[in-house]
């Protein structure tokens, strides 16, 4: 889960990290009010969950009202789009209205997950306020990281590392801020915490002029203030419709719903699809213990997408048995206006009875015995699909 920059600045505040005093605006007219608080120059930040927003056109600074009122105008229910936002483009209807810094050097400064090492890491750089995938990319040499033994947590000797590494002069209170950063990490259960750029002013103060969390979803029930952070509106709407119903989906490009159970089968299934010339519409895992009802409420997603052509199931009957699967089938199906091809496959637990209940149902499927007739299956299917 992802939270806007203007949510994450509340937490960073929480947790001791200051950052610019800022304040939101939905209209010019509250981007005026709010600029009487932070005075000018003061920077206009449009509020959605991408990166790359200034060179979007989504930050500006300004540095009079009348700069003010222009940019605000301009921002404010603008279609952003990034490199981050893929083709489609999010729509602003936000803005954090903050106090210009006075800059002496920015920094880059997070902390995620490193699943290869299984252990959290800070990755750092003096190259603050640049794309860090760039940096990483070009200049490799200008990332620092630092592994955090989960056992002992944050060590003293972590600390130092990355402030001597970035050659911050105020070493102490830099130790502090990524001591209190790794306590917000933890604390939240984050997947990300990031200050980009991590500026150092004239004054020599530390401040996160800009702020990103992203949290991990499977420990959002330990947090009910975070999950009320929650924006419907940055995400697609059958994303959080699937929240709802505890289905794992992920809306895709293409016109070839799936559904499964597990999301190693999901990304097989994936697969399949595309070896079979089409492109999958979504990622749907309804789980290994799914219901009627769960399956039900999937097809009902699949079918609000309209560039759904044609559904292929792909199930492995373990926790949810085959028979249990077909049954749902066969209720979704009488109960929703399906014109659409429909190609299942499924294997293990009362693959038998499933296949019987679906043949003697009355309704139209494409049952494939094994992997290799679904993919024919999925061949053969009419051209409209594409």
């Amino acid at each position: 889960m992802k939270i806007h920059e203007y949510q994450a600045k509340q937490l960073f505040r929480q947790y001791g990290i200051k950052t610019p005093e800022g304040i939101l605006a939905s209209s010019e007219e509250e981007a005026i009010k709010a600029s009487e608080k932070t005075n000018f120059p003061c920077v206009i930040k449009a509020q959605v969950h991408s990166g790359a927003r200034g060179k979007a056109g989504g930050i500006k600074l300004a540095k009079n009202i009348d700069e003010l009122k222009t940019f605000s105008s301009q921002i404010i229910g603008m279609e952003l789009k990034s490199v981050q936002t893929g083709a489609e483009s999010k729509k602003v209807r936000k803005v954090l209205i903050e106090q210009g810094i006075d800059i002496s050097k920015e920094l880059y400064l997070s902390i995620t997950l490193d699943r290869a090492s299984e252990a959290a890491v800070i990755i750092a750089s003096t190259e603050g306020g640049m794309d860090i995938e760039k940096v990483a990319s070009e200049t490799p040499e200008k990332i620092i990281k630092e592994h955090i033994n989960p056992v002992f947590g944050i060590q003293d000797y972590n600390l130092k590392n990355i402030a001597y590494a970035l050659d911050v002069e105020n070493k102490k209170d830099f130790c502090i801020l990524l001591k209190n950063l790794y306590k917000l990490f933890i604390d939240k259960d984050c997947s990300l915490v990031e200050i980009n750029p991590l500026v150092i002013t004239k004054q020599n103060e530390l401040i996160a002029l800009d702020a990103k969390i992203n949290f991990d979803d499977n420990a959002l029930f330990k947090h009910p203030d975070i999950v009320e952070m929650r924006d419907p509106d940055e995400e697609n709407p059958l994303e959080v419709e699937a929240s709802k119903y505890s289905l794992n989906y992920i809306k895709l490009d293409g016109t070839i719903g799936c559904m499964v159970n597990g999301a190693g089968l999901a990304m097989t299934t994936m697969d399949i699809i595309k070896l079979a010339g089409f492109e999958p519409a979504n990622f749907l895992d309804v789980g290994g213990g799914a219901s009627s009802e769960n399956i039900e409420n999937a097809f009902k997603l699949l079918l609000k997408d309209k560039n759904v052509k044609a559904v292929f199931i792909n199930i492995f009957g373990g926790i949810l048995r085959c028979d249990v699967l077909a049954e749902g089938i066969k209720h979704a199906i009488s109960k929703l206006d399906i014109t659409i091809p429909i190609i299942v496959r499924m294997e293990g637990t009362n693959k038998e009875q499933g296949a019987e209940i679906l043949k003697t149902s009355g309704l139209k499927f494409s049952v494939a015995n094994n992997l290799n007739e679904a993919i024919i299956l999925l061949k053969n299917l009419k051209t409209t699909v594409h």
